[in-house]
């Protein structure tokens, strides 16, 4: 006796059978060969202990593929171990195969860090998209428009950020069974970048060349300090040799007057 149950697990009985025979599962008419992914078969063989008679079971589990056959047709038989005898088949049972409807993904979330989406240049800028769906959706990220050539993530990091990391950013969720759902965008700014590239390039030649000012000025004031150290020491001897003539000049007076000095006494 043979019987078929219903599907996408199917169980196919022999009863009361010798020798034991074989079950075997037919997909359109072809024989089925299980593959462990989408077609698998679980198989049992009991013997009476009074009788001797066998008892197989054969049990198939079946997951549709997307895109497969919309009305498959699964049937069972039964092969006797005896000579000159027919295989006896099972009543085919046909399937509905129906891919349920995606269900919308909860509202995206995309949270920036700082929370104004304004840094200053040279800045870190955090975007993390939040979908709580589980399993967890793909995360891609777009940027004015275009998406970003980056792996899958959840978080996007903006470090030391500049005035081509402007822009306007947003992020999709996209899951097995719920479709795709974009993020509301947000818009990152870098602070004293209103000009764009041509006025941080000027902002940075103007810095180089106050920084050379200043140097020369240092290098001015070092060279002015030392010129004046040496005219002191060209002047101190200078000097001396004019207090020494100036001496000299007063000893030399001085003689004349003190030898008139000593005529006119006693």
């Amino acid at each position: 006796m043979m019987r078929s149950l219903s599907f996408p697990r199917g169980t196919c009985v022999s009863e009361g059978g010798y020798p034991a025979g074989t079950l075997s599962w037919h997909l359109d008419g072809k024989p089925l060969i299980p593959d462990g992914k989408g077609v698998s078969v679980r198989e049992e063989t009991r013997r009476h202990p009074e009788t001797g008679l066998f008892t197989l079971q054969s049990e198939l589990m079946v997951t549709p593929a997307l895109g497969g056959a919309p009305h498959p047709t699964f049937s069972c038989s039964f092969s006797p171990g005896l000579p000159r005898r027919r295989a006896l088949h099972t009543a085919p049972i046909q399937l509905s195969v129906w891919a349920p409807e995606p269900v919308p993904l909860e509202e995206v979330q995309l949270v920036v860090k700082p929370e104004s989406g304004a840094v200053a240049l040279g800045g870190t800028v955090t975007l993390t998209c939040e979908a709580p769906t589980q399993p967890p959706p793909q995360i891609h990220w777009i940027k004015d428009g275009t998406p970003l050539p980056l792996p899958p993530s959840a978080v996007l990091l903006l470090s030391e950020v500049g005035p081509q990391d402007e822009g306007t950013y947003s992020c999709v969720a996209t899951h097995r069974s719920h479709g795709s759902q974009e993020s509301q965008a947000v818009s990152i700014s870098i602070i004293g970048s209103v000009g764009g590239p041509g006025l941080g390039a000027l902002a940075l030649a103007l810095g180089i060349l106050g920084g050379l000012g200043i140097v020369a000025l240092l290098i001015g004031i070092i060279m002015w300090r030392r010129w004046r150290h040496q005219g002191e020491k060209r002047k101190a001897p200078e000097n001396q040799e004019e207090e020494e003539e100036g001496r000299a000049e007063l000893n030399q007076s001085e003689e004349p007057e003190a030898a008139e000095s000593n005529a006119g006494g006693p």
